[in-house]
């Protein structure tokens, strides 16, 4: 999810009393709630779990055990410095470690209980397992949950009550889970219905407004199909769906290509439902990688690698 709903949620949580448990309540539940995001910050790194975005940060291990604990730490550690310098408001509530490291873990553990909710999924037991989880209940931004944190958070703090934030929060946790069993439906369409498939792997990606839509996208005995669903037109059938298409990944260019570089191996570590297409030409190939959850056959949106290989051939160094 955009980093603007996990704020909110954390902020709502904050209203609902908890930040008068301690001092710097407010900032532990908002920041927490953001913290397992860091990981874009370490790409770079050499250890793949934390390289990875949605990985080891994004994990129960790493996201909700380690994690809160290192911000709690430093919060601790900005509240003593204020206090030395006499920068606490008079009316604060007083420091409680306790209750800090707590709220860093609640704030901590609403991050992946959201991401887990769209199709960009989260390696949820990294680094003892790189399987990718995901329910598909949201689209990465819902204007429909900004507006029900927004509106319990403006109605807490105007009102000074804690009822408007926690039925924000209840709000959300009612549409999420609604928004979880439409999309088990979406799941299931494709088999219960034309074209009667067997999918090893699918997913069903909410759209933003019209939040009961799903386009589902699926794979099957190396071919991936893309067919849309709305409840609302038919309960357990796909309204359309698309031609198959081959995902290319068993050819030999295409698996040599897989293994020719840093950024390819990357990417298909990280791409769930992996396409290829391959263009040949005189003495070289490019192997355009794609992810069908978010790339058409044309491959003409983000989310690709290219990898450029030599091929033998007439008139070709080596052919």
């Amino acid at each position: 999810m955009d980093n603007l709903t996990h704020s909110l949620v954390g902020w709502a949580l904050a209203e609902t009393g908890l930040k008068r448990r301690t001092r710097k309540g407010l900032a532990a539940t908002v920041l927490a709630a953001n913290l397992p995001d860091i990981d874009v910050f370490f790409g770079w790194a050499p250890w793949p779990p934390l390289a990875m975005h949605r990985g080891f940060t994004h994990g129960l291990i790493g996201g909700v055990l380690v994690l809160p604990p290192v911000l709690a730490i430093l919060l601790w550690l900005l509240d003593r410095w204020q206090a030395r310098r006499g920068r606490l408001a008079d009316d604060s509530p007083p420091m409680r470690f306790g209750w800090l490291l707590a709220l860093c873990w609640i704030g901590a553990l609403t991050h992946p209980l959201l991401d887990l909710q769209n199709v960009y999924a989260i390696q949820l037991f990294s680094p003892a397992s790189a399987r990718w989880f995901h329910t598909d209940g949201l689209f990465i931004i819902s204007p429909w949950l900004l507006a029900m944190l927004g509106l319990g958070i403006w109605r807490a703090r105007r009102h000074g009550r804690r009822q408007p934030a926690i039925l924000a929060l209840a709000g959300t946790a009612l549409f999420i889970g609604g928004n979880i069993a439409i999309s088990a439906l979406a799941w299931a369409a494709p088999t219960r219905d034309a074209p009667y498939a067997t999918p090893d792997r699918i997913f069903a990606a909410p759209e933003p407004l019209l939040f009961w839509r799903r386009d589902v996208v699926w794979r099957q005995n190396g071919f991936i199909v893309q067919g849309r669903y709305d409840p609302l037109r038919r309960l357990e059938g796909l309204v359309d769906f698309g031609a198959p298409m081959a995902d290319r990944m068993q050819e030999p260019l295409v698996r040599r290509a897989a293994q020719a570089t840093a950024q390819a191996r990357k990417f298909l570590a990280w791409s769930q439902m992996p396409v290829a297409r391959v263009e040949q030409g005189h003495c070289r190939a490019v192997v355009t990688f794609g992810d069908a959850r978010f790339t058409g056959p044309a491959m003409s949106r983000n989310f690709n690698t290219v990898v450029t290989l030599p091929v033998d051939g007439a008139g070709c160094g080596g052919g």
